[in-house]
């Protein structure tokens, strides 16, 4: 497939920048892929639309302050100014890392700027020393290895205290404090993402407890969203993209309420493509059964895809030649994905992190 073939215009202005000040307060069209429609609704009425004996999944995933901001200590730069103290100050060179993945201890992956000049050996330095980072091997893209030592206390807390809420390129604003809370899922529970499963936004405590009273059972899976969820579509042919491998756990509970509900044919409805490509990727490996445990996915869906768990998924509205529409364009069609995000423009709904949802059934 052609990537040209999964690109939209979208208006600037649909981008929403910020939350609604009530999280389940947004709009969600609900889509019928039986027949082909779909019709303008409410996430408030969520509850009325699933039915008795559904399982929902959601990622309980939690994004910690993974952006940096700093110096460089040790540079030429510093080199020069510590002959010339007059310059020191105007040659020390600002750093940015934007910490990916944690290997072991206080060992990191992440991405570094100025991504050339950073080199292995190197120290940058953050809160004034509060926090340092060692570079300790230099790969592609700007990706360093790095270990990371604090001053006082623990290295999480010193990355809670002084790191920046990774927002996506697509929110045009510095991270704030509300960033903090509303970047977050309310049931967000188990560290470890630099981006979040958005489509769980929109839920609050009492649509939950609604849900609940439904008889719609809730269960929760992990999966870290990795900063590989911004990256573009490069390849013309779709199929030759790659996607970056990220950690995931599913618990005996989940598993056993899953697959009982796959057995008894009821509905498995997902919350976010995180959560679908974790429950298909198990699936696939699995003869069709969902198998407690941790592991990598890097599963990259398609249309043409085969789907063995999920018959429902509630998904926010995605970046145009994104991997992100391609999943849900394999699960709903293309031909229908794409009239609902025409009507969706047409009707001014928002768009993307902090936008509105559509569920898909």
């Amino acid at each position: 497939m052609q990537l040209k073939e999964f690109d939209y215009e979208l208006p600037k202005e649909l981008i929403a920048q910020r939350p609604l000040r009530e999280r389940d307060a947004s709009r969600m069209m609900v889509l019928d892929r039986a027949a082909q429609s779909f019709r303008d609704g409410a996430f408030r009425s969520l509850s009325e639309i699933l039915a008795p004996g559904d399982v929902l999944v959601v990622n309980n995933t939690r994004v910690f302050p993974a952006r940096l901001l700093g110096r460089r200590r040790g540079t030429q730069a510093q080199a020069i100014g510590k002959r010339n103290p007059a310059v020191r100050e105007y040659l020390s060179s600002e750093a940015e890392l934007f910490l990916t993945r944690n290997e072991s201890g206080d060992v990191w992956q992440g991405l570094v700027h100025p991504g050339r000049k950073i080199r292995t050996g190197e120290v940058l330095v953050f809160g004034g020393g509060e926090l340092e980072a060692e570079v300790l091997d230099r790969g592609e893209y700007g990706m360093r290895r790095v270990l990371l030592r604090a001053r006082e206390g623990d290295v999480a807390s010193a990355i809670d205290r002084l790191g920046h809420i990774p927002l996506p390129p697509y929110v045009s604003r510095p991270d704030e404090a509300m960033d903090r809370d509303t970047y977050q899922t309310v049931y967000a529970s188990v560290r470890g993402a630099v981006a979040a499963p958005t489509a769980g936004f929109h839920f609050t405590p009492r649509v939950l407890d609604a849900l609940r009273e439904r008889e719609v059972e809730i269960c929760e899976i992990t999966l870290h969203v990795g900063p590989g969820t911004f990256r573009p579509v490069h390849a013309e042919r779709v199929e030759d993209h790659k996607m970056d491998p990220e950690p995931f756990e599913i618990s005996e509970p989940a598993a056993a309420t899953i697959n009982k509900a796959l057995r008894e044919g009821r509905r498995v409805i997902a919350v976010g493509t995180t959560t679908v490509r974790t429950l298909e990727f198990v699936a696939l490996k699995n003869e069709g059964k969902i198998v407690a445990g941790g592991g990598e996915t890097g599963l990259f869906i398609l249309p043409g895809f085969r789907f063995q768990v999920i018959r429902g998924l509630l998904t926010n509205f995605h970046l145009p030649k994104s991997t992100l529409l391609m999943l849900v364009s394999a699960f709903a069609g293309r031909e229908l994905i794409f009239r609902a995000y025409q009507h969706a423009i047409q009707e001014r709904y928002r768009f993307y992190s902090y936008g509105d949802c559509m569920l898909i059934l």
